[in-house]
């Protein structure tokens, strides 16, 4: 019933062939091991990374994102451990320029500015937010639990977050996304296996449910804002997976009403009501968690004191793929 065109998203490799000379192998082993800890103990020089929950997100404390060189190792150190905490906090970074903060963005990955342009904004890849409207875009978050860039073909892979300033009750609720599944039974489980989310112009259908494509773990795609999703398509009950195909569709918000009802019970349990700090600097794996803003975000700056936050994005490379191999498509 529902027209699946499939899209030739992927991946090129390119090789390089390199010349070679015979080298003894006790003296290439004793190299490669001197090489190896001389690496590692560079990498653990650069900070230290301390939890932040028992299940996810990590804290820097004592290191300048300002005056560090963003050489290859620390930018290696950094993917690294966003991989393994799926955040990653640096105390006390000040009021970073937007340049630095863009800077520090294209490391991680191709920079993608998708939102309007706050004549405040210091830069025009900086997503400028606040609870003052003269001061950044206000109620920004606050439409429901989600992961940002549903609207595209593969959702954004990093948001960087930097807090100029902080208001009372500014809240970001964070929910790790494998947790929140694995904490549903199994009969939950096989039903969001066979959802896929439409999104809000009904361009894409994303699975609900696939596979982390750098951790390699369960992680889900969602949007419980009701202008980010059209509805939510259900697969037939093939018992092969790779045979199912969409054949239903369920309202938008049967499922966003149960995924913040879940989600709203879990945040003190699995996941964490973030108080951020002047001069907090986050980088968020937007694959592996999913946020939400609490409504005191937008408290007033007269009674709470004002709020702005300093918002990248690093664009998707890898379109959403289920465990079975059936990857996000496009509805037209």
């Amino acid at each position: 019933k529902f027209a699946m065109r499939y899209s030739p998203w992927g991946r090129s490799v390119v090789g390089a062939a390199r010349r070679a000379r015979w080298v003894s192998p006790w003296v290439a082993c004793a190299f490669a091991s001197h090489s190896a800890a001389s690496e590692s103990s560079a990498m653990s020089e650069f900070y230290k990374v301390e939890p932040l929950t028992p299940h996810f997100g990590g804290v820097v404390r004592g290191f300048d994102l300002n005056k560090a060189e963003l050489s290859p190792a620390l930018v290696a150190r950094i993917k690294d451990d966003i991989k393994e905490y799926r955040m990653l906090l640096f105390k006390g970074q000040g009021q970073m320029a937007g340049e630095r903060q863009v800077a520090i963005s294209k490391k991680l990955g191709e920079v993608e500015s998708t939102f309007y342009k706050h004549p405040a904004s210091p830069h025009p890849d900086i997503f400028r937010v606040s609870n003052d409207e003269k001061e950044g875009c206000t109620g920004v978050g606050r439409t429901g639990w989600h992961v940002d860039g549903t609207f595209q073909a593969a959702s954004f892979k990093y948001q960087t977050m930097h807090f100029h300033a902080v208001c009372e009750g500014g809240e970001t609720w964070f929910v790790p996304l494998k947790e929140l599944y694995e904490a549903q039974d199994d009969k939950t489980k096989d039903r969001w296996n066979k959802l896929w989310m439409v999104t809000g112009r009904g361009q894409y259908a994303h699975p609900m449910v696939y596979k982390h494509p750098v951790r390699g773990d369960t992680t889900l795609m969602f949007h419980c804002g009701t202008p980010f999703c059209a509805g939510w398509l259900v697969d037939s009950d093939e018992p092969d997976p790779t045979k199912r195909k969409p054949e239903s569709m369920i309202p938008h918000s049967v499922m966003q009403e149960e995924l913040t009802e879940k989600l709203d019970a879990l945040v003190d349990r699995i996941g964490i009501k973030m108080q951020w700090d002047e001069g907090d600097f986050a980088i968020n794996d937007n694959l592996g968690n999913c946020h939400y803003a609490a409504p005191g975000t937008q408290n007033g700056r007269r009674t709470a004191g004002l709020r702005i936050l300093h918002r990248t994005t690093i664009a998707g490379e890898d379109i959403p793929t289920k465990e079975d191999g059936r990857q996000s498509f496009m509805m037209r």
